[in-house]
């Protein structure tokens, strides 16, 4: 295991990080995320062996947004294992935005993968739960088994927020439905998806939660297999494939981590081996992901040779 890395290196390397934070935009296209400051960051690495080191403003709350797909994804095969889960939802990455609808009028319909809009509502409809509170609720359930802590639940008002802005979601939803992707209601599974994207934590639990899927699924401290080891390898795949959006291919090429980012600027990446490393910068890049995030990650994975290849 690498461990070079120190503290004062982190908090080195967040400085020479920090004037990229307004080459940027933070997502104004979520009225609650639009409020987000640009220079709050932080970053934080949490090996497998269960410690940890971090720097900047670790106290900040984010939510997590996209890299909820990962932690859904691995629920619904836990639930209802991988023949059913691939059934409704392809494994292929894709160049198109996150939020196209387009690979959907195309046969089969069923969506690319699971880390587009599209392939998560899916994979959200496919939880166990029959309310949108009861998939939430087993979902935070899940998350506060991978990183311990109990105290972790989602922002009331960033979901409210985004239920209300999700037009593209219902229309993905209501497009799935025409093609039985997902059944019920629209309504209810967009519902339990912006309650979902909206589940609050700080990087130290972010980077817990990465250490955990580069521990193959095991809880750092118990060594109990919280996800099945081949569940958390089909996961870490599709973060190395589909985890960075329609940027995955470049982020391949000059990072080399199996990796998730979500539009609240949040990035987690899991290394076998290592740990979880887990970077907040709120300002977006074009393609949806932490300008700042990218290229800590970028800088850390050429310093210490983190490449996967």
């Amino acid at each position: 295991m690498n461990k070079e890395i120190t503290t004062e290196i982190l908090e080195e390397w967040l400085e020479n990080v920090r004037p990229y934070a307004y080459d940027g935009q933070v997502a104004d296209y979520i009225p609650a995320l639009s409020r987000q400051n640009p220079e709050e960051l932080a970053v934080a690495i949490h090996y497998i062996d269960g410690s940890s080191i971090h720097a900047g403003e670790i106290e900040a709350t984010f939510t997590l947004q996209s890299i909820t797909k990962v932690i859904s994804l691995a629920l619904a095969l836990m639930d209802n294992g991988e023949d059913y889960v691939f059934d409704h939802v392809g494994m292929e990455p894709t160049g198109d935005p996150f939020h196209s609808i387009y690979r959907l009028e195309q046969l089969p319909s069923k969506p690319l993968n699971p880390m587009i809009n599209a392939g998560a509502l899916s994979v959200t409809h496919m939880i166990h739960g029959d309310t949108p509170d009861e998939k939430v609720g087993r979902l935070l359930s899940f998350v506060h088994e991978m990183t311990d802590d109990h105290t972790i639940g989602y922002n009331d008002e960033v979901a409210a927020s985004e239920f209300e802005t999700a037009f593209l979601n219902r229309s993905l939803l209501f497009y799935m439905k025409q093609h039985q992707i997902v059944t019920g209601s629209v309504e209810e599974t967009l519902d339990a998806y912006t309650k979902q994207c909206a589940i609050e934590v700080n990087v130290p639990q972010l980077a817990r939660i990465g250490a955990l899927f580069a521990n193959e699924g095991r809880d750092l401290d118990s060594g109990r297999q919280i996800i099945p080891k081949h569940f958390a390898r089909i996961c870490k795949t599709f973060m190395v494939t589909c985890g960075m959006y329609d940027a995955s291919g470049s982020f391949a090429i000059k990072v080399g981590m199996p990796a998730k980012s979500g539009v609240s600027g949040s990035v987690v990446a899991s290394l076998n081996g290592f740990g979880g490393i887990a970077v907040y910068g709120p300002s977006l890049d074009e393609k949806g992901n932490s300008v700042v995030g990218l290229r800590l990650l970028e800088l850390l994975s050429n310093r210490y040779d983190l490449s996967i290849f």
